[in-house]
């Protein structure tokens, strides 16, 4: 037997997050513990039957068989550029501007490796979702914090970056409507980040995940319709969360050609790009997306509210997120965001996630995923008041 030691990049990367919750959750249903998860975003509501009925006809199709595109099928790129032209009134040419995933997260960790050399930074939001920094690593990068904090709307700080960081910067990540703490932006940031981008000769990686889980009124902005966006930006968005399609993992990114085709130059050396019949079902979804987010989106508020005002008739000052499907919640002084994830589930059976798992500037919050019913919501607030005080 040989000596098989992990790569140093590897041994740089903390236990992924998710999966230390897995472990927990599965001891304590092993236990056989009535457990309500409110860790993982992973939608509890089925892909819509339209979709399925669009993967069922291409699945019987022989010629979605072979090996897919490298650009993805034609018509699902058209699909998405008619969607993001009414979404967001910006043309993207389907041939050079957009490119399907194998989920946005891929696209997220992979475009490092096309943009950055050894040593150079990337600007990561803290707290942040992980494949931020662990793609920076990959790509042999170091990753310099931007902490996102309530004072500031939980917003990065541009003018607190050190100049000598700037020096070094060749990627920053921003994330709005943002993981974990459901904060959003205008498109006066956007101009903002652009604008510095600009300056500073760095590429923008936004992640636009949840852009379509908004409420109250709010519609999330992206970073194309900003004058100078198209110049120093690719956006990564994703059928997951819209369209209850995770376990499918297709996405898409969009933006600067230049940087689409150097995305695209990656993915070809490394994947052999999304099945065609999941692409088709894809097509399906932003040809019906009207008839689908309303239901989506009104499911999730009544979620939100009830969560919201159950924590808070508790004396919680939670504020209501105006998009993601998270609530991110200070936890009580007497404790960290690990030891209030903890009490949660040895004394509530609930599933939460510590926000210190997500970046030293997350700790002092735990974020609630709204991804089961409103009866085990209401469920969940009557443990909390009973078994916690």
């Amino acid at each position: 037997m040989i000596k098989i030691e992990c790569s140093e990049r590897l041994k740089k990367l903390p236990p992924y997050l998710f999966v230390e919750i897995d472990r927990a959750k599965k001891k304590a249903r092993d236990e056989g513990r009535d457990i309500i998860d409110l860790g993982i975003g992973d939608p509890d509501m089925p892909t819509p039957r339209f979709i399925i009925e669009a993967m069922k006809k291409a699945l019987a199709d022989p010629r979605n068989h072979r090996y897919p595109l490298d650009a993805g099928l034609p018509e699902f790129r058209q699909a998405i550029s008619k969607w993001f032209k009414k979404r967001f009134e910006v043309d993207l040419d389907p041939a050079s501007e957009i490119l399907p995933l194998i989920g946005s997260k891929e696209g997220i960790a992979h475009m490092p490796l096309a943009v950055m050399n050894p040593g150079d930074i990337s600007l990561v939001p803290d707290p942040c979702y992980p494949p931020y920094k662990s793609g920076t690593w990959f790509a042999g990068g170091e990753v310099a914090l931007m902490p996102l904090v309530e004072n500031n709307h939980f917003l990065p700080d541009l003018k607190a970056i050190s100049h000598n960081i700037l020096h070094k910067a060749r990627i920053m990540y921003i994330n709005y409507p943002n993981n974990p703490t459901g904060a959003v932006c205008d498109k006066r940031f956007l101009e903002h980040v652009v604008e510095f981008a600009l300056k500073h000769n760095i590429v923008v990686l936004c992640d636009a995940a949840y852009s379509e889980m908004c409420y109250d009124g709010y519609k999330a902005p992206s970073i194309m319709e900003v004058k100078g966006g198209r110049d120093v930006a690719i956006e990564f968005h994703s059928l997951s969360k819209t369209f209850n399609m995770t376990g499918w993992r297709i996405g898409f990114a969009c933006g600067n050609k230049h940087l689409v085709e150097s995305l695209a130059k990656v993915k070809s050396n490394v994947d052999s790009g999304v099945f065609f019949a999941i692409q088709w079902a894809g097509v399906a979804a932003f040809e019906n997306y009207d008839k689908h987010i309303r239901t989506t989106i009104k499911i999730y508020q009544e979620r939100r509210d009830l969560l919201v005002d159950g924590l808070n008739k508790m004396g919680w000052n939670v504020v209501k997120p105006k998009a993601t499907f998270y609530v991110w919640c200070k936890v009580p002084p007497r404790y960290t965001s690990a030891t209030f994830a903890k009490a949660l589930l040895e004394k509530c059976d609930i599933v939460v996630t510590p926000g210190n798992g997500f970046g030293a500037s997350g700790e002092g919050y735990v974020r609630m995923a709204l991804t089961v019913d409103k009866r085990r919501i209401r469920e969940a607030v009557d443990r909390i008041g009973k078994r916690l005080g």
